[in-house]
């Protein structure tokens, strides 16, 4: 009877392992079953989203307006622009009445643009408004408006998290309406020089040649950026990709679909980031905020009596972290609002009202000097703009802002950023007194030149070409 029962022990515990193996495996072919199941779901939202969006991403061909060889030396490539081209891109649609919006360089200097539409149907479009600040256009569908157009829905890009699924639309290469996907790689992407107001997403979504203008969009379908730009060293894609973020495209769109322009707000100021050395020499604890390094003459910040050497710390409320975050937060200002500015002065903190005004425009102040002078040189003010955007901290002087590689000035190696401290010996304050100076010793056959490159001071000569 012992050994029985003894066998029948072991027989039961067999059968107990054996149930047990089959219990789990069944559990494991449950889960796999469970996460194909989920994959599945997963790929069919994915596909449903997507199918919704491509429509409102329309391809752009704009003919560009004849070109000049200045226009060829302004770009940052290594070719010459042709007489005439036509500018191929994406843009995407925002409201039924047939706006669009697109990056400005897709649209800039054309005399005609047409959009394609998912479905084939072709339109040709007006230039609403531009805003090369932020490389952000607006179009508009000219004519009667289809009612059938779709229209895409805009995401909140504050709460974008690095990780998420992003999805790339557009027409890279004139593919038409392509999908590539990826993830947010990073936000708050800025300091490349693309355009004077930048807070990109990064994204490793295929984006190439074509796309500029076109969507990004979230695992819900909404618009979370436009596509702008790529980092490359062949012109392709390398995984690495930019987009404007929807909330900065928002205001900007706005603005221009009512007033045609963006207006921006102005403090006034030089600024530069706080260092360690600059926090101990002012006996500053903080770890954020920016120093102003001197106050514009008639300005918000003069009218309030901010003064060289005080520590702007917060603007409303928000903390001020580096030079880029003060001018994105102060251009998002109205002007004739008044700001509250809290600042650090001679050991502590106070609050300073600025009457905030509007940045005067660039491009108005570039057109009084737009052609090329007897040397061959295009020179501007230093402004606000223009000493963020050269990072410099001068107050007085002109910046070279174009060369003319044929004129005596390129021969001398003048550069684009130089600024022109004195000629002949003679203090440059400004435009004007340029011009004034540079008429005055027209008939010189050299003109002796004290130039500031990269903070060193140098003499330049330059010797005017007998075409002069």
């Amino acid at each position: 009877m012992k050994m029985k029962f003894h066998v029948i022990t072991v027989c039961v515990i067999i059968l107990c392992a054996i149930v047990t193996v089959d219990a789990k495996n069944a559990t494991k072919k449950t889960k796999q079953i469970t996460s194909i199941a989920d994959l599945n779901i997963f790929n069919e939202q994915l596909v449903k989203i997507t199918n919704k969006a491509i429509p409102t991403v329309v391809s752009i061909s704009a003919e560009k307006k004849m070109g000049s060889p200045r226009d060829a030396r302004k770009m940052p490539m290594p070719f010459p622009m042709p007489r005439e081209a036509k500018a191929v891109g994406s843009g995407v649609i925002i409201d039924k009445r047939g706006y669009i919006v697109t990056n400005n360089h897709v649209v800039k200097n054309t005399k005609s643009i047409t959009v394609t539409l998912f479905d084939k149907r072709t339109f040709p479009c007006q230039l609403i408004g531009s805003d090369p600040a932020t490389d952000i256009a607006v179009i508009k569908i000219q004519g009667t408006v289809p009612g059938d157009i779709p229209v895409a829905e805009m995401a909140d890009s504050d709460t974008l998290k690095v990780g998420e699924i992003a999805i790339a639309i557009g027409n890279p290469f004139g593919f038409g309406h392509t999908v590539t996907m990826g993830i947010i790689s990073a936000t708050g992407r800025e300091g490349f020089g693309l355009a004077d107001y930048e807070y990109f997403i990064q994204t490793d979504a295929a984006i190439n040649p074509g796309n500029s203008g076109g969507a990004l969009i979230n695992v819900t379908g909404k618009l979370i950026g436009i596509n702008t730009a790529i980092f490359s060293r062949n012109g392709g894609y390398m995984g690495i990709g930019f987009a404007i973020p929807s909330n900065m495209v928002k205001q900007v769109v706005d603005e221009l679909i009512q007033k045609g322009k963006v207006t921006r707000g102005w403090l006034g100021v030089y600024i530069q980031n706080i260092t360690p050395e600059i926090a101990k020499n002012f006996k500053y604890e903080g770890k954020q905020g920016v120093v102003v390094a001197d106050v514009m003459n008639n300005s918000p910040a003069k009218n309030a009596n901010l003064e060289i050497g005080d520590i702007i710390v917060s603007v409303n409320g928000t903390t001020v972290s580096d030079i880029n975050q003060l001018r994105r937060n102060v251009a998002a200002l109205k002007p004739g609002s008044t700001a509250k500015v809290k600042i650090f002065r001679a050991g502590k903190e106070m609050d300073v009202d600025v009457i905030i005004a509007e940045l005067p425009q660039q491009q108005a102040m570039e057109e009084k000097a737009v052609e090329l002078d007897i040397i061959g040189l295009r020179v501007g003010d230093i402004t606000e703009e223009n000493a963020y955007k050269f990072r410099i901290t001068d107050t007085t002087g002109v910046i070279v802002m174009e060369v003319n590689e044929d004129g005596p000035a390129y021969e001398a190696g003048m550069m684009v950023g130089d600024i022109i401290k004195e000629i002949e010996n003679t203090p440059v304050e400004n435009v004007s007194r340029y011009n004034e100076l540079l008429a005055h010793y027209q008939n010189k056959e050299t003109l002796l030149l004290l130039v500031k490159r990269g903070g060193i001071h140098k003499f330049v000569v330059i010797k005017k070409s007998e075409k002069q």
